[in-house]
């Protein structure tokens, strides 16, 4: 291999060179197609190579790429903030543009806690989380992360938010099921307020639907207005992370319409800019900035490249195109069909636990043969899986799950574009994956289905 200067996530491991991408596919510089089916990292919402956003892109470079946030604004940063704000589940939002999720996260908690001090409540600082939930991996957004893997190497300058468990009905932390629970798993936030003492809480925050930390587990119905009452109960702000979720991937255009819940908060990155920008987003409740607006004037926050022209225009045509190609609908639909191919593989394939998820955003999680016994080695096994597929032209996003440590799963989760011809593709293709799998699991021996 040529000498490489350039870090990449394992750096003993060489990777395809990308040449380009159209629609769902992207292609390396040897000519191999690969099924892009994780959108990346649940980011290419809307494909690769769309004529109408590079041209956008090319417009605005040729009026003015960047202007600082603090010197000027632009109509193309101001036309989303509004149009984010006509998107948004009730109210009237403003927006706090970032350029990556964590940094949406960090703001979203800084905001928070500026609420109650510009209020007179200097006390109220602390942010609960959930564990098996992952908003970043900035130390702020790391701290507010139930991600045990992703924090393991960091815990001495970590904050202890992750307060209270994930609503993971296949592994329910109560061994209870839905309905007879009575949402024990939302009670819990309760509890947990009134340990460490409301006065000391400025806000819960939790992913709709939990990404990388969980593969797509999902609430059950009423999980949510219970939070929202609980928050409300005890004067605690509401951050919803739709930073993977939000804008059409769950079949709403906030995955939190799912619950008809109305957060104080609201993070988005991924999806925002489709991959086409580095571009995310504080969205900030009318009533939670009136203090600060009142007080202040001031949010304590921002980045050298925060609201830039380029970035901006770009995530408006994002936008615009997922309104004009009603992806949200797409991807509910299609995302129910590409649900249905899947679950006869927990049938054919024993190891797979669980098959969850709303819309295109599919978590499949691996467990021991016709158990819910975590697998041998499981990280190992997700990534035999992403290899395994990505040797035969297909891409998935390996995910946590069991435990947070120990758990195997992956997450299915195509641009929003896919069609269903395209979907037939992706299921073959994982079919072959899992048949491979399964044949040197057999070749394995019982002990590798322990």
């Amino acid at each position: 291999m040529e000498q490489t200067y350039l870090i990449k996530p394992h750096l003993r491991r060489n990777y395809p060179s990308i040449s380009y991408g159209k629609g769902i596919y992207l292609y390396d510089v040897d000519g191999k197609r690969y099924l892009d089916g994780c959108s990346g990292a649940v980011t290419a919402n809307i494909g690769h190579g769309v004529e109408g956003i590079i041209h956008v892109m090319n417009e605005q470079a040729k009026k003015v790429a960047f202007v600082y946030r603090s010197q000027f604004t632009s109509e193309p940063a101001e036309t989303l903030a509004n149009k984010l704000s006509e998107l948004a589940p009730g109210g009237e939002y403003w927006t706090f543009l970032v350029n990556s999720g964590s940094e949406a996260a960090e703001t979203a908690m800084k905001i928070a806690i500026q609420y109650w001090q510009e209020k007179g409540k200097r006390g109220k600082n602390k942010i609960l989380s959930r564990w098996l939930s992952y908003h970043g991996i900035t130390i702020g957004a790391l701290s507010m992360s139930g991600h045990p893997l992703r924090r393991e190497r960091f815990v001495p300058l970590l904050e202890d938010f992750p307060s209270i468990c994930a609503p993971y009905c296949y592994r329910c932390p109560y061994n209870s099921t839905y309905p007879s629970c009575q949402l024990r798993c939302a009670d819990e936030l309760k509890q947990a307020i009134e340990r460490i003492g409301a006065e000391h809480i400025a806000a819960f925050i939790a992913e709709p639907i939990v990404g990388a930390a969980g593969a797509a587990i999902t609430p059950p119905d009423g999980y949510y207005e219970k939070i929202r009452d609980i928050c409300n109960q005890y004067d605690i702000l509401f951050i919803v992370d739709e930073v993977m979720t939000g804008l059409g991937r769950t079949g709403k255009m906030f995955a939190i319409e799912h619950w008809n819940v109305q957060p104080d908060l609201i993070t988005l990155g991924k999806g925002l800019g489709a991959g086409y920008t580095p571009i995310a987003a504080t969205m900030v409740s009318k009533r939670v900035l009136q203090p600060i607006l009142e007080g202040s004037g001031v949010i304590m926050s921002g980045h050298t490249l925060s609201a830039n022209p380029l970035s901006a225009a770009t995530a408006l045509a994002v936008l615009r195109y997922v309104e004009t190609h009603r992806l949200p609908e797409k991807a509910e639909e299609t995302g129910r069909y590409l649900f249905t191919q899947l679950v006869p593989f927990k049938q054919q394939f024993p190891w797979i636990g669980d098959i969850r998820g709303k819309g295109l955003l599919i978590g499949i999680e691996f467990a021991a043969l016709n158990t819910k016994y975590i697998l041998p080695n499981p990280l190992s096994f997700t990534d035999l899986i992403v290899t395994k597929a990505q040797n035969l032209g297909l891409l998935v996003y390996p995910a946590a799950a069991g435990n947070g440590k120990d758990g195997a799963a992956i997450i299915i989760a195509p641009p929003l574009t896919i069609t269903k011809e395209e979907v037939a593709e992706l299921i073959t293709l994982l079919k072959q994956t899992f048949l491979q799998i399964d044949s040197e699991l057999a070749i394995g021996g019982d002990d590798n289905h322990a």
